[in-house]
């Protein structure tokens, strides 16, 4: 576990390293970036990440600001203020080259933001379950967000959670409720800087989307690839929002092959002692 001071911020860091190369090149890197509320890296330690480090990949995983282990100051929560989070990490690691970014709900949201605001630093985009923030995105948040800030300030609703699902998810939902009641995530969100279609198709890196054919933003798959000259979507058969964890198999073979494609990775065999 690393903690890193980026954008003034003590974020918590991990590192899983390629386990094969070819000879000096440098393995690509693969930023992973998670989901909001009760969404946190080791979401990806039992998904993604451990098949991309097989595959040669440097992945880079960290907690965003005010969940997991990363510092959790009382205001801060734009879009924007995430962005500057990921671009500051990204400059304290000194990587080679641009990146491979992989986002889930919200975090994809920041991985296509930074895509837009750096072209030059992202090799490619994969966004599970998630969409970019433009107007009626932040109208749906500031919906959700409210929603959310009521029900978990709910009397007895924590004991109900401990009886129905056990501790561990209890204190997930518990560090959410948190963020939500002791910050101004819930204003800062909505408030946040949003797209227009033309800064959309301003995007010219290779973007995968993967959405749930039951999640209502698989409705996007035809507006998005229509905006994007590189885009691809997905819509995967019996999954609602959670695809990484309902489909994982299938979601890692999809990323993992966006970003072959995109990217000369070594070959089997090629084994780092």
């Amino acid at each position: 576990m690393a903690m890193i001071d980026a954008n003034g911020l003590a974020v918590h860091v991990e590192r899983m390293p390629a386990r094969t190369t070819t000879g000096t090149a440098p393995p690509p890197t693969v930023v992973l970036i998670h989901g909001m509320l009760i969404d946190s890296l080791i979401s990806y330690y039992f998904t993604l990440a451990p098949r991309f480090a097989a595959a040669g990949i440097d992945v880079i995983m960290y907690d965003l600001r005010g969940q997991g282990l990363s510092e959790r100051p009382s205001a801060g929560y734009r879009l924007e203020d995430h962005l500057d989070d990921l671009e500051a990490l990204l400059d304290r690691l000194d990587l080679v080259g641009p990146v491979h970014l992989v986002g889930n709900s919200y975090g994809g949201t920041i991985a296509f933001g930074h895509a837009a605001r750096h072209p030059g630093r992202v090799a490619s985009v994969s966004m599970i379950e998630s969409e970019p923030a433009t107007g009626a995105w932040s109208r749906k948040m500031a919906d959700n967000l409210a929603r959310g800030a009521e029900e978990l300030a709910r009397d007895g609703l924590f004991e109900e959670l401990v009886e129905k699902h056990g501790k561990h998810v209890t204190k997930r939902i518990r560090s959410a409720a948190r963020l939500l009641h002791s910050t101004t995530t819930v204003r800062d969100i909505p408030a946040s800087r949003v797209l227009d279609e033309d800064a959309i198709r301003a995007v010219d890196c290779p973007v995968l989307a993967l959405y749930g054919a039951e999640s209502e933003l698989a409705a996007q798959a035809d507006w998005f690839r229509s905006l994007l000259p590189r885009c691809r979507t997905v819509v995967v058969p019996d999954q609602e929002h959670w695809v990484l964890v309902g489909a994982t198999e299938l979601t890692g073979d999809l990323i993992l092959g966006w970003i072959r494609a995109h990217t000369p990775l070594p070959a089997a065999g090629d084994v780092i002692r």
